[in-house]
């Protein structure tokens, strides 16, 4: 009782000193009414008990808030909202000594995190409440990195001791899942434009884990090149939503911008221009900004196809640039390795070389994506070195001169490792077909990543077998899809544009049946023939953040459901550097469900009941 008496004196001094000083620039507030929080004029008469929209959709008709993705686990929120000073807030870490730099990054972003949504600070209100966040993990021997086998539970603890000091207590097993933890702490702190303070939830406790191991985005930087500066981007949004994978396609047939350090005519040869080259300097400045967010960096070097600029003068490709392109590939330029060229694969050894110094994967793409017969068929010396061999020029044969090329590739991947045995992935084709899946394929080592759609059933196929699987299925996942054809005319070949709803809804039980415990996750796919980094955030966000909840949460509910959450997450996106597209006119935000075509059947905002919150703040 003494500390409602304490939180109403407080909150009637701080109206009247609002009230004295910005009325004449505060029109608009809102109240939770029947579980929706409705936008009012602001009056003297309704000033003490409107709230800012972020506070109100905190605790307004859900029990999760505005939590994206949602927890798992269980979730209490209490209403009441704490002012808190930003420059008092302390991280203390127990049990990381060794991972001290990676922390401090965590704790600088953090903060910018915060700062992202305060308009101005010079009409920031004084005062508040310290805050401590206290992170407890145990002592970490190695380098946080994040593997399959990595837990990324955490929970996520708020009170306040009887001075008002805030503590945010996070508990995790290791870095990455102590990480998720200040994710969503920053989530439960929030600017309020009426007080214009920061306001945290004084009392919360949160549990959570994934549901997914693989969560991911791929972004194809060979097709049109992308800065560092827009790759960082990317892995900003991804860990906004604890998306933990970034699938680098870096190289490709039209330009290979890697620097490999025993091969440096790769990129002199195959990029666009100097200037648009990752370098060694480039790769660890992105490997690490990404271990910082909580997200593994994974190279693919896709082949024995799609390979072409950079491989000049070598004599180990067949049909690069060849014409009529169609007959030989499924977009310009054509490019395949020659399997039959021993010293190719010294070449490949230094790639995957490059590639293992420098990202440490804990599991390694080879790609494996639309190789062509006819364009090892249109070679002579490829014909001549088969008939040596005893085979025929049938499809089978050139299938057996595939899987010749996987095991001598795959050998090469092994040497650079230390004979570590990383786990593969391949991309679903031929060589994922019946009967040459059990010929060359183990099901022990390979995980194949699904392009076709969800529906396939192929798929089915590939899990009784026992393959792990990772789903891209291009129907709701490829986010090229839908716009102009670029190789001809009308629409580009997966139109039409997928639009967020059915990336939340594309459920991987659905695909996989009996055989979910295989599904490792899934990534939604960016190939760049038609989008560069000018369009890239569009392209992504925030249908990544309906991935991002498909993937952590598993959601019952469908996207009707998330969609409110969604749009006022779109915002946060926003505020956080990232120019993810609208969703709905601005007044939908502001205007819970009614935008909805059902918003009267749905109960959607007719017969209000004024629900009064102890969410007004308590400042120090």
């Amino acid at each position: 009782m003494k500390r409602t008496a304490l939180g109403v004196a407080l909150l009637l001094a701080l109206v009247a000193q609002l009230t004295a000083h910005s009325s004449d620039d505060l029109v608009y507030g809102f109240e939770c009414r029947n579980g929706v929080c409705q936008k009012v004029e602001l009056s003297e008469e309704n000033f003490a008990k409107a709230i800012s929209m972020p506070v109100c959709r905190l605790f307004c008709g859900s029990s999760i808030g505005t939590l994206w993705p949602k927890p798992t686990g269980a979730v209490r929120l209490d209403t009441l909202m704490r002012q808190v000073d930003i420059s008092f807030i302390d991280f203390n870490v127990n049990g990381t000594a060794r991972q001290e730099k990676l922390w401090r990054a965590a704790e600088d972003r953090f903060m910018d995190m915060l700062d992202a949504q305060i308009p101005n600070r010079k009409i920031l209100a004084l005062g508040g409440y310290r805050m401590s966040v206290n992170i407890n993990t145990p002592d970490e021997p190695t380098p946080a990195r994040l593997t399959l086998e990595t837990d990324e539970s955490y929970t996520l603890d708020i009170d306040t001791d009887a001075s008002g000091h805030v503590l945010a207590n996070i508990t995790a097993a290791n870095f990455f899942g102590a990480r998720n933890g200040l994710e969503t702490l920053a989530q439960l702190i929030v600017y309020d434009d009426i007080r214009r303070e920061v306001q945290v939830t004084a009392n919360a406790s949160i549990s959570d884990a994934p549901v997914y191991k693989w969560r991911g985005l791929l972004l194809d930087t060979s097709r049109n090149y992308y800065s560092v500066k827009s790759i960082k981007r990317t892995l900003e949004g991804m860990a906004l939503v604890k998306l933990n994978t970034f699938h680098w396609h870096i190289t490709d047939s039209h330009s290979f911008p890697l620097e490999v350090k025993k091969r440096p005519e790769l990129h002199k040869l195959g990029a666009y221009s100097q200037r648009q080259v990752y370098t060694r300097r480039d790769v660890a400045e992105v490997v690490e900004y990404g271990r910082v967010r909580g997200i593994r960096v994974m190279p693919e070097f896709d082949a024995p196809a799609h390979v072409g600029e950079g491989w000049q003068h070598k004599n180990m490709t067949a049909c690069f640039n060849a014409q009529p392109w169609k007959s030989f590939c499924v977009e310009p330029p054509c490019g395949q390795l020659d399997p039959t060229v021993d010293e190719m694969y010294d070449v490949l050894e230094d790639i995957y070389g490059t590639m293992y110094e420098q990202f440490n994967p804990d599991v390694f793409h080879m790609g494996g994506d639309e190789v062509s017969t006819n364009c090892w068929n249109s070679s002579k010396p490829i014909q001549e070195w088969m008939k040596k061999q005893s085979w025929g020029l049938e499809t089978a044969d050139f299938m057996r001169l595939w899987g010749h090329f996987q095991t001598e590739a795959l050998g090469r991947v092994d040497k650079v490792a230390n004979g570590t045995h990383t786990p593969i992935i391949l991309w679903t084709s031929g060589l994922t077909e019946e009967p040459f899946i059990d010929q060359y394929l183990n099901p022990e080592r390979y995980i194949i990543q699904i392009w076709t759609t969800g529906v396939d059933p192929k798929v089915k196929k590939i899990l009784e077998r026992g393959y792990k699987i990772i789903v891209s299925n291009y129907d709701a996942l490829y986010f090229d899809c839908g716009g102009a054809g670029w190789v001809t005319d009308g629409n580009n070949w997966c139109s039409p544009y997928i639009g967020w709803q059915k990336v939340y809804d594309n459920s991987l039980k659905s695909i996989a049946g009996d055989y979910e415990h295989h599904v490792l996750g899934a990534e939604a796919a960016i190939w760049s023939e038609q989008i560069d980094e000018h369009t890239l955030d569009n392209r992504f966000w925030p249908r990544a953040s309906a991935l991002a909840e498909r993937l952590w949460s598993n959601p019952t509910g469908g996207w009707r459901e998330a969609e409110s959450r969604l749009l006022l997450h779109r915002q946060r996106l926003v505020d956080n550097g990232l120019g993810a597209e609208a969703m709905q006119p601005q007044w939908c935000l502001q205007n819970e469900h009614e935008c909805p075509i059902d918003a009267c059947s749905r109960g959607g905002g007719r017969l209000w009941v004024i629900v009064f919150f102890q969410l007004t703040t308590l400042s120090a």
